[in-house]
């Protein structure tokens, strides 16, 4: 039986219909591979209180206590505790924190009070892997993980944060049982790359100030998860110096938001022992399209890791 001429027109409409969407995704979207090494610095939300401390008679300020106040004085960074605290005569002082959600006032002895600043802090301090820069937004994407301040043990509440260039100076080797890591400083404090706007658990993500303008590649593809194969791939990162180098890896299995990575560069293997702290957010690549970024080692077995899907990434950036 032949075809109904109006059936096949709709047909052809339903079909066009159906097919738009899918060309619509389908459009390509680049971004730079970086893998240059990062300082991270994050002024935080208030002084924090890094461990429990004696400050008067059966008074203690307690890790992770928010010091708010001395003498009815808002205080919100480090030197202007220290300037208070200086110019204090009386032999007490009250002290208001923010304990578990709670405000809370201490009654303070002054020459205990004094003993305190090296118990507190005002910023964050850290090292990364850049993972990329979209040159069409001037964001950047970097760690692939979250930056967890490793005396609160906990994401850090931030005002403001900045990234900047760094150099590796010395690697301590990762070995089975015992994590590596980079030994790094900053190239130039006066000249940022960018600003940090969000922390989560997918990544730091800001504003790219253009400061630097070195890549080490032309913007690549995001692959899509599904054509990432088990296989040879590689990754940029720094290893010595300013300097991005590629290095071979392989892609060992892969799951729905990650993947698992060999570190098979003899090169690298003999100078890192394998996935060192420090190397989170270095870029993945996979038959010239970018893939995501390193996110975790595994520590009996350090030249084996994890990785996060850049769209995965991406998707959370916001």
């Amino acid at each position: 039986m032949g075809w109904n001429k109006s059936i096949k027109t709709f047909l052809a409409t339903l079909l066009m219909l159906y097919m738009l969407p899918v060309i619509a995704n389908a459009e390509e979207e680049f971004l730079i591979p970086m893998g240059d090494s990062i300082g991270i610095e994050m002024d935080l939300s208030g002084i924090y209180v890094t461990s429990d401390i004696l400050i008067g008679q059966e008074q203690w300020l307690k890790k992770g206590d928010i010091i708010q106040e001395l003498n009815g004085e808002e205080i919100k960074q480090l030197v202007h505790f220290e300037r208070s605290v200086q110019k204090h005569d009386a032999a007490t002082m009250k002290i208001s924190i923010m304990r578990n959600g709670e405000k809370q006032t201490l009654q303070a002895d002054l020459q205990l009070i004094k003993r305190v600043t090296p118990f507190l802090k005002d910023r964050t301090e850290g090292t990364g892997t850049l993972t990329y820069v979209d040159p069409k937004t001037d964001t950047y994407g970097a760690l692939g993980h979250q930056i967890i301040d490793s005396t609160l043990e906990s994401p850090p509440s931030f005002e403001k944060g900045a990234i900047y260039l760094s150099e590796i100076n010395q690697i301590k080797k990762s070995s089975p049982g015992s994590p590596g890591y980079k030994i790094s400083s900053i190239v130039d404090p006066n000249n940022l790359l960018g600003n940090i706007r969000i922390n989560n658990v997918y990544g730091i993500f800001g504003s790219w100030k253009n400061a630097y303008s070195k890549v080490l590649a032309e913007p690549l593809e995001i692959m899509q998860p599904l054509d990432l194969t088990v296989g040879p791939a590689e990754i940029y990162t720094t290893v010595q110096g300013s300097t991005v180098e590629k290095f071979t890896i392989q892609i060992t299995k892969i799951e729905e938001e990650q993947f698992q990575i060999l570190m098979t560069d003899q090169k690298l293997l003999k100078k890192t022992g394998g996935i060192l702290q420090g190397m989170s957010g270095s870029p993945v690549i996979q038959n010239g399209k970018f893939v995501g970024a390193i996110t975790h080692m595994f520590v009996d077995e350090p030249e084996k890791g994890a990785g996060l899907f850049l769209k995965t990434m991406r998707t959370n950036e916001k």
